[in-house]
């Protein structure tokens, strides 16, 4: 990989970005409640401000954008650096939620909210699949002295069906297809461990028995040492590149089991990865404590994403 080239600055806890036709790239803006269009030249543009916390993002089949938010965050901000980092529910928190935004004109639609009853505590994470569904993680909220148990879910992106897939799961933030579209994988925060799970259906996975998994999914791999899972890419080959936090950076996992490599960028809230430019060579990495979007050339192509046409 090559050196970190900063696309801009400034940007108040990014997340979820997607790489765009245009060379633009679409990202939340965790703490400001925003979706954000970066252009090449660095320059931002507020597409929509949806309050709250809005956290994993992807375009659907209709072209729209669909957001996890989260519902909202305290922060903390860090006097030596200006780093910013979530510690807690938000005091205003009521539900998290599935957002639709149109980007042209920033109109916001809520989609999803509950599922039977059971409010969305803290949407995290997004993927469409080949057939326009959406699979996404609930990583919950967490308080002074408790913490919500997590799920995943898959949905109908015009909001007619939401259908619980696994749950309980520890802290599920990252989610990702694999190239075949038969693996779903997981990444849990807390433990720094990386899941797969056999797809058999329509929101429908297969899952081990305890004690050979302790959710259901197969163990892919699980680093040592002071580091935290957040979101994830797969790359054409199959690798999963998973944002890694504390040793700020991206873990590369075999899909076959174990890490290849890891990429350290030195921001301990290195929270996402998209691929984009000319033959998907080019990594485009949200470092959120610094508050910065971030690009490299990345030495393998990542995967065409469904829906979004580079």
């Amino acid at each position: 990989m090559s050196a970190l080239v900063t696309i801009t600055e400034d940007l108040l806890f990014p997340e979820g970005p997607i790489a765009m036709p245009d060379g633009s790239i679409v990202l939340v803006e965790i703490a400001r409640g925003t979706l954000t269009r970066v252009l090449p030249d660095g320059r931002k543009e507020v597409i929509a401000e949806t309050g709250g916390g809005p956290n994993g993002a992807a375009i659907g089949p209709d072209g729209a954008c669909y957001v996890c938010n989260n519902g909202g965050f305290e922060w903390e901000k860090d006097q030596k650096t200006g780093g910013i980092r979530p510690i807690g529910q938000s005091n205003d928190y009521v539900t998290g939620r599935i957002e639709r935004i149109d980007l042209n004109t920033g109109k916001i639609d809520r989609l999803y909210d509950n599922w039977n009853g059971q409010k969305l505590n803290g949407p995290n994470d997004i993927v469409f699949d080949r057939n326009g569904n959406m699979w996404f993680t609930d990583l919950g909220k967490a308080r002074n002295r408790d913490m919500d148990r997590g799920a995943v879910y898959w949905a109908k992106a015009d909001g007619t069906e939401i259908r619980e897939v696994i749950q309980p799961i520890t802290t599920p933030n990252g989610i990702g297809l694999s190239p075949d579209e038969k693996t779903l994988y997981i990444a849990e925060t807390e433990g720094a461990r990386l899941y797969g799970f056999p797809i058999t259906g329509n929101g429908q996975v297969e899952k081990l028995g305890f004690p050979e998994s302790i959710n259901g999914g197969k163990l892919i791999t699980c680093d040592g040492g002071f580091r935290r899972f957040d979101s994830l890419a797969v790359e054409q080959n199959g690798n999963i590149c998973v944002a890694t936090l504390m040793t700020g950076g991206i873990t590369v996992a075999n899909p076959n089991g174990g890490t290849e490599e890891f990429f350290e960028t030195e921001d301990p809230y290195t929270t996402n990865i998209c691929f984009g430019g000319a033959n998907l060579n080019t990594a485009y990495l949200t470092l959120s404590w610094k508050g910065i979007l971030v690009s490299c050339e990345w030495k393998r192509p990542g995967l065409p994403l469904n829906f979004v046409n580079l």
